[in-house]
């Protein structure tokens, strides 16, 4: 099939390279505009952008595909499908009619669960135990259209935000190349999607990280491992944002741990340091904390940090 692909970050590249693969010609990729980026504030093109151009693919960086121009250089490439995967912006009516397949969406959910921006990421932070991906016939809302095709993915106890992200990637690849070609070969069944049993998977922000040690020890140790690697999860201690990259819910019996920190200890004591961790009050239990950065550091084990600064039982983390 003639495929205009339309993807920004990461996530979409291994959908670009598995169509290609599969021998479709991807006549245009659009992706979002080169944004500045580090200390320099040099231009960095999406990883999009870079794929598509070692395949000699032409590129279009739109800043509006609503605006007419857009459409009008989109109708130009005469193409069968166009498919989408994490582009970034909302399309309109008159690009999702413009090809005779329309637009096919691959969405990192199992769709009607975690529609939204950051469906990786909530379905950790929720303790959802299997995830997936999803394909649909987009139309004019948010991850509303037919469902065509579901792929499940199990997550795994120690799963991070990074590591769920990769699996998802490979398996939305895989499953629009199986859309596509049910597609083609008229194949396809679609559904309709009910209401979500969850909520809006809402867009990350770093203020998300700040750790509420009123909060069970489940949920933060959760919300550690989803919000990994960006934007991380932190808390405050000495004055200085530490962030916290790895931690466990903690099996000490509460009575011991309240030795060492005194008996009834606020959330966000730490209740007792060993040689390799030290572990945290929290509303409902404790965490041990396995791995932490501290700013202009580089991440280290717990156990390396310890060795070079004194962590006490009483000493408190908090949010401001």
């Amino acid at each position: 099939m003639r495929v205009i692909f339309m993807g920004t970050p990461e996530f979409s590249v291994g959908t670009l390279e598995a169509l290609t693969a599969a021998g479709h010609e991807v006549c245009l990729a659009v992706t979002q505009p080169d944004k500045p980026k580090g200390r320099g504030n040099e231009m960095q093109a999406t990883p999009v952008k870079e794929k598509a151009l070692s395949y000699g693919i032409p590129v279009y960086q739109p800043k509006r595909v609503r605006d007419p121009e857009c459409v009008e250089e989109l109708r130009k490439y005469g193409a069968d499908v166009i498919v989408v995967v994490a582009f970034g912006q909302i399309l309109p009516a008159s690009i999702l009619e413009m090809t005779p397949y329309g637009c096919i969406n691959v969405h990192a959910s199992l769709l009607p669960k975690y529609r939204g921006a950051a469906p990786i990421q909530w379905a950790i932070i929720d303790g959802e135990t299997e995830t997936g991906v999803t394909t649909m016939q987009m139309d004019e809302g948010l991850d509303t259209g037919d469902m065509i095709m579901k792929a499940t993915v199990p997550i795994g106890e120690e799963e991070t935000g990074d590591s769920l992200h990769d699996k998802l990637s490979r398996a939305g690849a895989s499953l629009c190349v199986e859309t596509l070609k049910a597609l083609e070969s008229g194949t396809a069944e679609f559904e309709k999607q009910g209401e979500s049993p969850t909520e809006y998977a809402r867009m990350l922000t770093k203020e998300m990280g700040n750790i509420e040690w009123t909060q069970s020890a489940v949920r933060i140790e959760r919300l550690v491992r989803g919000l990994n690697s960006w934007p991380g999860a932190y808390t405050r201690w000495n004055g200085k944002v530490m962030k916290i990259w790895r931690a466990k819910v903690s099996e000490t019996p509460t009575e011991q741990s309240d030795e060492a920190a005194g008996t009834g200890a606020e959330p966000g004591t730490v209740v007792s340091v060993g040689k390799n961790e030290f572990t945290v009050r929290t509303g409902d239990g404790d965490l041990t904390i396995l791995e932490v950065q501290m700013p202009g550091r580089k991440k280290m084990e717990t156990g390396a940090f310890l060795r070079g600064n004194i962590v006490k039982a009483g000493d408190q983390m908090s949010q401001k």
